[in-house]
């Protein structure tokens, strides 16, 4: 019994049992997989520039860190944007009743409405909080639209009756981010100021959704949120508070997508970021108070059910990179206003994570880790030099006024779209493995046509984009013309000789089809011809895609594009890269190529073209 204790209470470690590796080692495996190319094909490249490395040294050194205070976790908010304020009071009071520890208030208009929100005017809002207790100090966010910006007053004046405190309470105030999402005027900051120093607790936030859900990169959209809180500080500052109150009527608020590491390390630059730019004000850092919601710009219509997980990885990201409060939007925000089962997956993904993962009981868990700690650190550095450039600009209004900081947006953004167009970015379930027969999933009401707000002639607004949209034109160019002619628009896949020499190529074909919406049924393949050109006939497809393997191409694959053009094929596709058989395949009859880094796009509008 003495032995079997003994043994028992000596710790375990694997490590000794295993010899130590070393980077060089590592290094001459991966040189030795390379084959000659060169190492840096295996790193990765951000919308700014910064460089993803595939592996990354565990930092060793302490440093200071810039965490949040209060409790462990993040507030579980959930959106009140229901237009009718009586069923938005309904969904509510269900949330809070089942796990939401906090409310997200969307008005109409506001950056986050997403074609939604509660209408202007006190009673609207006092009808959405009805028999919500304004007293016990609930978390509480304020989306505000140019038309709705009194809600922030409603709102203190409902707690005040209550006799609560707004101490958990942002009161949503954007001047700027309003200014870049609609193209106005620039505000009149010394008036957002009076209005923010009348109001208790955080009435000012900076609030970086509109560039990322833009297009923008994670750099601008850290340089953006700086630039507006650095602006609302000086007004702050000239409305004759002091910094250290004037910080205080700050929050801040950005997008979370499902990047897992760049999200972590975006909140955790901004802690960063914000640290210096107190320190340069004179004042010793403080914790901040930031709201995550996750992305707009990530969500789907198509398989929608993909949105969870997208939105459960943001949410996570949000959580471990130091979010004071999170919202999850339901999977099915792109498709309209939803329902309650989508707001119970929304927000039982915050639960899942903080009871049962117990996310929030570390602060800061990414540190140390290199490759968190590298891409914060190189996110700084982009996103500060973003921001001297903007000040250089004349400050934030300034550059948006004439322009500078949308055109560095809509940089990034024609990046990002060429990237999605070639499914370098792919997005599952629409642009990768799409479900070409899926159910329709329900909305309370279908999504509204986003019109952009009234804006001034010579107007620069910050355009919302979702990343989707290009596949989803194409999928409802396909629907409709399958509903006109009641039959969907197919391809005829060629596949030559037995299934180990199709098999990858006819898997790739039939996903690249279908992201636009155009069916590609599979087939046992083809030995000759004769039979190719008798299946083809059969099909009734306008086209045909040739998949198989190099060396069948080089035996009989030119052979099986003159049979095809033969059998009526007037345009003809061949997956894999031509190379240097490029043209002898357009003179069996072959007009266009796939493959992996083609313009999928591109070659699915002009395969919806043709006759």
């Amino acid at each position: 019994m003495t032995q079997m204790r003994a043994m028992s209470d000596k710790p375990i470690s694997f490590a000794d049992v295993f010899p130590e590796a070393t980077e060089a080692q590592w290094r001459a495996r991966v040189d030795a997989v390379l084959k000659g190319a060169p190492f840096e094909k295996l790193q990765g490249r951000t919308y700014d520039g910064l460089t993803i490395s595939p592996l990354y040294a565990r930092l060793l050194e302490e440093r200071p860190r810039a965490v949040k205070a209060g409790e462990p976790g993040w507030a579980r908010l959930v959106r009140v944007d229901n237009p009718d304020p009586v069923e938005a009071n309904r969904q509510a009071l269900a949330d809070l009743e089942n796990g939401a520890t906090g409310l997200h208030i969307v008005f109409q208009g506001a950056p986050g409405a997403y074609g939604f929100g509660l209408p202007a005017g006190r009673a609207a809002l006092e009808q959405a909080l009805e028999g919500v207790a304004l007293d016990v100090g609930l978390p509480m966010e304020l989306d505000l639209g140019p038309q709705t910006q009194e809600g922030a007053q409603h709102l203190a004046a409902l707690i005040a009756a209550a006799n609560g405190e707004a101490a958990n309470v942002v009161f949503g105030h954007d001047p700027l981010g309003l200014m870049a999402l609609t193209g106005g005027a620039q505000p009149d900051l010394a008036s957002a100021a009076e209005l923010a120093a009348s109001l208790p607790g955080r009435a000012l936030v900076a609030d970086g959704r509109a560039v990322h859900c833009a297009g923008g990169s994670e750099a601008q959209e850290l340089a953006f949120t700086l630039a507006s809180a650095l602006a609302c500080l000086r007004a702050l500052d000239a409305a004759g508070l002091d910094l250290e109150a004037a910080r205080g009527k700050l929050a801040f608020r950005l997008s979370a997508d499902a990047d897992e590491i760049m999200g972590v390390a975006k909140l955790r630059a901004l802690r960063r970021l914000w640290a210096r730019v107190e320190e340069a004000c004179g004042l010793m850092p403080a914790p901040i108070h930031i709201h995550a919601e996750t992305s707009f710009r990530m969500m789907t219509r198509r398989d929608p059910w993909v949105n969870i997980l997208r939105a459960t990885v943001a949410c996570f990201s949000a959580g471990l990179g130091g979010a004071d409060a999170v919202t999850v939007l339901p999977f099915t925000q792109a498709l309209g206003l939803p329902d309650d089962f989508a707001r119970r997956i929304a927000r039982n993904a915050q639960s899942v994570l903080l009871d049962e993962a117990n996310l929030g009981r570390v602060a800061d868990p990414a540190a140390g880790a290199g490759a968190f700690e590298a891409l914060t650190d190189a996110l700084c550095e982009a996103a500060w030099a973003l921001l001297q450039e903007t000040e250089r600009e004349g400050g934030l209004a300034a550059s948006l006024a004439c322009g500078a900081f949308q055109a560095k947006v809509a940089k990034a953004q024609a990046a990002r779209a060429r990237a999605v167009a070639h499914r370098k970015d792919a997005i599952t379930g629409t642009s990768e493995f799409p479900n070409i027969a899926e159910a329709p999933v329900e909305v309370l009401a279908p999504m509204p046509a986003l019109m952009p707000a009234p804006q001034p002639a010579g107007a620069l607004a910050l355009t919302p984009h979702r990343d989707a949209e290009a596949f989803e034109a194409l999928r409802d160019r396909a629907d409709a013309e399958a509903a006109a002619r009641g039959a969907r628009r197919s391809v005829f896949l060629a596949n030559l000789g037995p299934i180990s020499a199709f098999t990858a190529r006819s898997m790739f074909a039939k996903n690249f089809f279908e992201a636009g919406g155009i069916a590609a049924p599979g087939n046992e393949g083809f030995p000759d011809e004769a039979s190719l050109a008798e299946a083809f006939k059969a099909s009734g497809a306008a086209f045909a895609c040739i998949c198989s393997s190099d060396p069948v191409y080089e035996d009989w694959g030119q052979k099986a594009a003159r049979a095809l053009v033969k059998a009526g094929a007037r345009h003809i596709y061949i997956a894999g890269r031509p190379g240097a058989a490029e043209a002898t395949w357009k003179e069996a009859g072959a007009t266009g190529f796939i493959f992996a880094g083609c313009d999928v796009a591109a070659v699915l509008d002009e395969a919806l073209r043709l006759a």
